[in-house]
């Protein structure tokens, strides 16, 4: 597959400089990738000067959500740079995009166009560790008409922000037990806009409580635990992980698979079931889960401190506690090649010259 590289691109990668502060996803890198699917095929990619997108006013992205995204990481791994598992994230598209009647991005476009963002985003990736250039995948649907149809057109994008992680410290989870985000039968499952934005109300409501995120209950029996809005959960119980069981409204996380993969190697009693949300405080509150931990691609590995359920406060009693750092660590080993890689996670990726 060729990839065009704009001589543009590259002029705005030689003129471009971090600020000292970056954030999560606030600093984007000047280019970005672009492919197309019209007429039933999928262009080759190009690298391009990052800028913003030309769309109708009918394209069906803006009046049906036909969108959907991923999001990886490429850490410093010595003089070259290592993304993390991303064979997964293509599968997981693939899998949002027919949910959403869409043309799945072809797995070598996919992987071509996020080599080459990475390659020529290098000399912008952060070195600290936890830090990374977060990586955005998004495919849109372009078709300008308002007929309630799949549209026959559609954009591919890969955007890069060099990035710290995204919430560092202790989270304060509010239970919540009014509104769900997703539906098995539905999107819940797949890495799509609209579930994003039905968890924004929640969050809205939380904040004013002064918590930091949702934890959201199976939207079938509004009574066990499924995932936050964008992370998923982990409770330790008498040193045995518990996590929720997939179930069709909960995200399938590269993280969530890793870090059950690295817990049984370390020992650990693992545990992929039901957790009932009025157990699971009783259980806070008698110390028996001594720690819970939220993970995702962005965040890699978050310590709860607190779930917050009407006006009532219950703290965990390890904040962060040990299993939560040695899991983080254990990843985190692997991704910036401090650590053995014994499952063939790493696609190493070689700096562009330019």
């Amino acid at each position: 597959m060729n990839i065009t590289i704009q001589p543009e691109a590259i002029a705005s990668l030689r003129g471009f400089e971090l600020p000292e502060r970056l954030g999560f996803g606030a600093v984007m890198a000047p280019v970005m990738f672009c492919a197309r699917y019209e007429d039933g095929c999928w262009s080759s990619g190009e690298l391009i000067p990052y800028g913003p997108l030309h769309l109708d006013p009918a394209a069906k992205v803006l009046h049906y959500a036909q969108t959907c995204f991923e999001g990886l990481k490429a850490y410093r791994y010595g003089e070259r740079l290592a993304l993390f598992r991303p064979e997964r994230n293509a599968a997981r598209m693939k899998h949002s995009a027919e949910r959403l009647c869409m043309p799945p991005v072809p797995e070598r476009l996919f992987m071509e166009g996020v080599h080459t963002v990475t390659a020529h985003c290098a000399n912008l990736t952060p070195a600290n560790s936890g830090e990374s250039l977060y990586l955005r995948p998004f495919l849109i649907g372009t078709q300008p008409d308002l007929s309630v149809t799949a549209s026959r057109a559609y954009d591919f994008y890969i955007i890069a922000s060099p990035s710290e992680a995204y919430h560092p410290g202790n989270m304060r989870l509010w239970v919540e037990r009014e509104d769900s985000r997703a539906a098995v039968g539905g999107t819940g499952d797949s890495k799509v806009g609209g579930n994003y934005a039905a968890s924004l109300q929640s969050i809205a409501r939380l904040k004013q409580r002064g918590y930091d995120q949702s934890l959201w209950l199976n939207p079938g029996n509004r009574h066990t635990v499924d995932e936050l809005s964008g992370m998923n959960f982990f409770a330790v119980m008498e040193g045995a992980l518990h996590t929720p069981a997939l179930n069709g409204s909960i995200l399938e996380g590269v993280t969530r698979d890793s870090l059950l993969t690295l817990a049984r190697e370390m020992g650990l009693d693992v545990y992929e079931r039901d957790i009932d949300i009025d157990d699971l405080l009783a259980l806070v509150d008698s110390g028996t889960c001594s720690e819970a931990f939220a993970c995702g691609t962005a965040a890699i590995v978050s310590p709860i401190s607190e779930l917050g359920d009407g006006d009532r406060r219950h703290k965990l009693r390890e904040a962060p506690g040990p299993v939560a750092e040695k899991l983080r660590q254990a990843l985190l080993g692997i991704q910036e090649g401090r650590s053995e890689d014994r499952h063939g996670w790493i696609q190493l990726v070689e700096p562009a010259k330019y």
